[in-house]
């Protein structure tokens, strides 16, 4: 009987053991629901322009979502470019209160879930459905599982949205669907696309079953990644990466391909919840350092032309893989809580996604090039040339047009990540823009709203001031961006802290209302180094680009098949092939001059006519930097820091604007004597 105790003991520790391996691993931070954050300032107006632009109506023009779509019944798209339409306006549509855009978008999402087959499949009809041959209860008789990913990743955006309870059901039916057939109709069945791309399908089946808590989603997951490519052994093994650098064959090409990189880092970090080994995430971090080590640019992405294709600065990247790695790294700060890889968004986000754009957001290029003076049809030295020179102009239609439905999910899907919950029913600010955050928090779940006003990723400073109906205690936390020496923290009006870079600062008192909090980001210039030791000049998270005068010239391709592509090519009409002066890399914040320029959040474009901040150099005029094949390829700075080849001798003021307001831009500098 003394034992008794013991062995009750024993069985209990047993029995905690096992329910929490059969557990995924706790979240780090969780992720709000869509529309709980509401964009403000500039980033309003931004989505406003989406809106206005293609990302509100796309279906309107665009021959492959308008005519007979497949995702509404018809015989048109049923592969991946509706969903990727969807991924991105249906989260604008909520972000906004757009009714019309709501009504347009869930005409999709209530097809989808009001035709799913009895066996469990769903979307656009196979072919052997459509001609009435054979029934679904096979699974060989269905269709590709890549663009299935897309839209169940629209309905977890719509479910958070809304809480329609349709879509547990129509998810758990799916799933079993897929844990039944799998391993018969596997990934690669229908498309590599899948095979490459299952780290997504994995992703929603951990969402559901944090709802669900079934227990077969967990196999279904282990079943899944083992069809999935291996990105964790990619990642962390590191001949992979090295490979790319090297190669552009057709060997493994799949395996390279940028927009398949950008989906794939986040398998390690999905995977590691089921395993809870940090062998993951450790693959993860090499991985990524590695990514960007061999093929990292000045704007914060990696090539993907369409490989992976090293670390020049003018090598292209894919629209897709820009958005994909963004939602990619917004994933794994939920699972992780490394604050690198806010770091990594934020510099993605204010550089490279508006310089890929028209301002009107009807146009796009398909390849962006980080050093990008004359745009142009033509092929360049990406690893995908095309015959008709067309990745590198801007246009709705240029280069694949996968891009022209998938661009819509960066600013979106940014926005919704700005705030994440903390374990502690807390609130962390991670990534910052002005935006209120409704929330409910501390341990009574008391609503409270965070108005979040500032001009970053322009300005230093981030106001947030407090609205609830009576006090409440909660946690409120704020990532310190990795480029911040020290920041300040105050309190109504009064100094409480300081963190360096890399920290988080935790508050955790009772709030009242009309509380502010005040967050001081110190932006000192400070230059970066990049290949062929070339130099780019940061302040913040903005990278700085030289102001090149601009000529758009419209332009038509007259195709085959009969229709017409209208794009814009940009021509230089000022000298671009400067040098930086030497003591600019010795001493920046001395002989960098910053000049801030008041501007109308409401009305803010990303273009060279609105810049908020310019940057003033001196540098001196390179002739021998010239075009070849049509990109502007670095001269070497030598190891002593300096060029060596012939220099003008003038010395000229340079200006120099942030990256994502500059179509045609010099970012990577190379070096020359004073």
């Amino acid at each position: 009987m003394k034992k008794l105790p013991l062995i009750i003991i024993f069985f209990f520790l047993i029995t905690n053991i096992y329910s929490q391996n059969k557990n995924l691993a706790p979240l780090k931070y969780s992720e709000l629901s869509l529309g709980a954050i509401q964009p403000k300032g500039w980033l309003l107006h931004q989505l406003q322009i989406m809106s206005n632009g293609s990302t509100g109506h796309l279906d309107e023009y665009y021959w492959k979502l308008k005519n007979d779509n497949g995702w509404l019944g018809g015989k048109g798209d049923g592969w991946e470019e509706t969903p990727y339409w969807l991924d991105g306006a249906l989260p604008l549509a909520f972000l906004l209160d757009d009714t019309v855009l709501k009504n347009k978008v869930l005409k999709y999402v209530n097809w989808t879930l009001d035709h799913q087959r009895p066996s469990g499949f769903f979307g656009p009809y196979s072919k052997n459905e459509r001609e009435g041959k054979k029934t679904l209860d096979d699974c060989a008789n269905g269709d590709d599982w890549w663009p299935r990913m897309i839209m169940l990743k629209v309905l977890e955006q719509y479910y958070t949205a809304t809480k329609d309870k349709r879509v547990i059901d129509f998810m758990t039916k799916y799933f079993k669907y897929q844990y039944h057939n799998l391993p018969k109709c596997k990934l690669d069945m229908w498309s590599g696309w899948a095979q490459a791309r299952g780290g997504d399908n994995i992703l929603s089946v951990y969402w559901l079953y944090r709802i669900t808590h079934d227990s077969f989603l967990l196999q279904l997951g282990d079943e899944l990644y083992k069809q999935t490519t291996p990105w964790t052994n990619f990642l962390g093994a590191r001949n992979w990466v090295m490979e790319a650098a090297a190669q552009q064959n057709s060997n493994n090409w799949m395996d390279r391909h940028g927009v398949n990189v950008a989906m794939g880092i986040k398998l390690p970090a999905i995977y590691y919840q089921s395993k809870k080994k940090l062998s993951y995430l450790d693959s993860l971090r090499t991985g990524w350092n590695d990514i960007m080590m061999l093929h990292g640019l000045p704007n914060g992405m990696f090539s993907a032309d369409e490989d992976l294709h090293g670390n020049e600065p003018s090598q292209g990247t894919e629209f897709c893989a820009v958005v994909e790695t963004m939602f990619s790294l917004e994933e794994i700060i939920a699972i992780t809580g490394e604050l690198n890889y806010a770091d990594a968004v934020e510099r993605i986000t204010f550089n490279m996604l508006p310089g890929q754009s028209t301002d009107d957001y009807f146009g796009r290029q398909y390849f962006q090039m980080a050093n990008q003076v004359d745009i142009q049809r033509g092929v360049y030295n990406f690893s995908l040339p095309f015959s008709q020179g067309m990745n590198n102009v801007f246009g709705p239609y240029a280069g694949y047009t996968c891009c022209t439905a998938n661009m819509h999910q960066g600013w979106t899907k940014f926005t919704e990540h700005l705030w994440y919950k903390t374990p502690a029913n807390g609130l962390m600010a991670m990534l910052y823009s002005p935006n209120t955050v409704t929330a409910k928090v501390g341990g009574n779940n008391d609503e409270v709203s965070i108005n979040e006003e500032t001009t970053y990723p322009f300005g230093d400073e981030i106001n947030c001031i407090l609205s609830t109906k009576k006090p409440v205690n909660f946690q409120l936390n704020f990532r310190i961006p990795v480029w911040c020496k020290e920041a300040t923290v105050f309190i109504n009006g009064k100094k409480y802290t300081t963190a360096k870079g890399a920290e988080i600062v935790t508050l955790n008192r009772t709030w009242k209302n009309n509380d502010i909090v005040k967050l001081r980001l110190p932006m000192t210039v400070r230059t970066t180094n990049w290949a062929h030791n070339s130099r780019a000049i940061e302040r913040g998270p903005l990278v700085y680009a030289l102001k090149i005068k601009q000529d758009w010239q419209r332009d038509t391709l007259f195709q085959s098949n009969g229709k017409s592509q209208p794009y814009y090519e940009v021509k230089p009409k000022s000298d671009w092939n400067y040098g930086l002066l030497k003591k600019i890399i010795d001493d920046p914040a001395k002989e960098l001059k910053v000049i801030e320029i008041p501007f109308n959040q409401n009305n803010f474009i990303w273009n060279e006519d609105d810049v908020p901040v310019e940057i003033i150099a001196k540098g001196k005029k390179i002739p021998d930097w010239k075009l070849v094949r049509n990109a502007p390829v670095l001269p070497v700075t030598t190891r002593e820091d300096v060029y060596q080849g012939k220099v003008d001798n003038t010395i000229d003021t340079l200006t120099l604007i942030p990256y994502g307001c500059a179509k045609l831009r010099i970012v990577a500098f190379p070096v020359v004597d004073n």
